[in-house]
């Protein structure tokens, strides 16, 4: 299997460089992957070093818990668009989610109708981390409902990532059009290949390279 198309090659490091953006993007070049994940404050020059390159540029939203106010959300999707994003993948509010309200469908809508009318993607990270296996389905129905392109796993940021249990749940209630981006710890081409074949659509990885190397 050719995992290239797969893959967003991210780096969400605090202490990112700009060398280390421009080293993500040459790799990601190189060797052909659907796409790079990078922060917000590095959108603008990756757009730029990017080029007419068919490469997508993904950025973050609501980074890393996901529990900010609605309104600061839809401004830094506003500036990731502005500032030249494809994708964008917003994390959602765990919190609100699990006190039983209403506003994440709310707030994935909103978010929804702000990309799409740019012609763009969205991703809803759900953190599965936190979620037992019947909370991770009422998360992906809520997603499909709302609007979402993507249902994502992880940030890489809680105390697990992608699962493959996960993935089958997710995959057993979304339908065909709604993909699923595996995200979390996926170190080895094994790992992809397990999440890809569970029913992953994409694979957010700082592994790119390795993932591609023959097993």
């Amino acid at each position: 299997m050719n995992l290239s198309p797969f893959i967003e090659h991210t780096n969400l490091s605090p202490v990112l460089t700009s060398n280390e953006v421009e080293q993500l993007i040459q790799e990601a070049v190189k060797f052909g992957f659907h796409g790079i994940c990078v922060p917000p404050f590095w959108v603008k020059k990756a757009r730029r070093d990017l080029g007419k390159s068919d490469c997508q540029l993904v950025t973050v939203v609501g980074f890393p818990l996901g529990y900010q106010m609605t309104e600061v959300k839809m401004a830094e999707i506003d500036m990731a668009l502005q500032d030249g994003a494809d994708e964008i993948d917003m994390v959602w509010n765990s919190s609100a989610f699990r006190s039983e309200m209403i506003w994440p469908k709310i707030e994935i809508a909103k978010a929804s109708k702000k990309v799409h009318e740019a012609g763009k993607l969205l991703k809803v990270i759900i953190e599965t981390a936190y979620l037992s296996p019947e909370e991770i389905r009422t998360a992906s129905l809520i997603c499909r409902d709302a609007g979402a392109d993507f249902v994502k796993t992880s940030t890489g940021f809680a105390s697990s990532g992608a699962r493959v249990e996960d993935i089958r749940i997710m995959r057993e209630v979304l339908p065909e059009e709604v993909g699923i981006k595996a995200s979390g710890g996926i170190k080895t081409r094994e790992q992809a290949v397990t999440l890809l074949t569970a029913g992953a659509s994409r694979i957010g990885t700082s592994s790119g390279i390795q993932l591609i190397q023959p097993a």
